[in-house]
């Protein structure tokens, strides 16, 4: 394995723990009393524009997966409206999900839904930037010793420590302590971004250290 991809994988991440630092600070810079707690559904949708984008232009500059097959254009298109289909999808599972865990049904729809576009960015997201809708790749990837790349890792880790982020999140929210970030779903969508961020500071770490006993199959 090669220092120079752990360090193109570290600047990725760097980038996208960047992307989530600036969600919290800019918009407060052009919207009157905009804070991640008092205007939360705002921060939702703005936090999940910025990662998509952000991961977006990052798979472009990177391309963790390159194929060297030669791709036309109506392929390219049929592929994102595939994604766009897939992360779709995503959202409605999650929102469903998160209702059968305990999240009001009828009440707060705009806000669970919103939650369950966070998760998948965190996500569904990924996993179509570097897998693309291959459902398949996705159950690879997701197996035990299915990772080929150091990519395939990472995706791994910043997916799994984003949902057990949402899922610690939910603790607190039965609490009587009457905080500000206890009303739905401040503390899950809180706890993904944190869970997030942790598995992308987590991933290259646990790669260089593991470096000399990762092995990879051929694709």
């Amino acid at each position: 394995m090669k220092d120079s991809e752990i360090k193109r994988l570290l600047s990725a991440h760097i980038f996208c723990v960047f992307s989530i630092i600036l969600t919290t600070v800019v918009p407060s810079l052009f919207l009157e009393n905009f804070s991640v707690l008092g205007t939360h559904l705002t921060w939702l949708c703005i936090c999940s524009i910025c990662v998509t984008i952000v991961n977006i232009i990052l798979y472009i500059i990177f391309k963790p997966n390159p194929s060297s097959k030669r791709i036309s254009f109506a392929h390219k298109v049929t592929r994102f409206l595939k994604c766009c289909v897939y992360f779709f999808i995503s959202c409605i599972l999650f929102h469903g999900i998160i209702v059968l865990y305990g999240a009001p049904l009828i009440e707060s729809v705009l806000e669970t839904f919103l939650f369950a576009v966070l998760l998948s960015t965190f996500t569904t997201l990924q996993c179509l930037c570097m897998l693309g809708p291959n459902i398949q790749a996705w159950i690879r990837v997701f197996s035990k010793n299915g990772a080929m790349s150091i990519w395939d890792n990472s995706l791994q880790i910043t997916t799994m420590c984003s949902i057990v982020g949402a899922w610690l999140g939910a603790f607190p929210i039965p609490l009587d302590w009457d905080r500000p970030w206890q009303i739905w779903p401040i503390s899950c969508s809180l706890g993904a971004t944190f869970g997030y961020v942790a598995g992308l500071i987590i991933a290259p770490l646990w790669i260089y250290w593991n470096r000399k006993k990762l092995t990879y199959k051929s694709r």
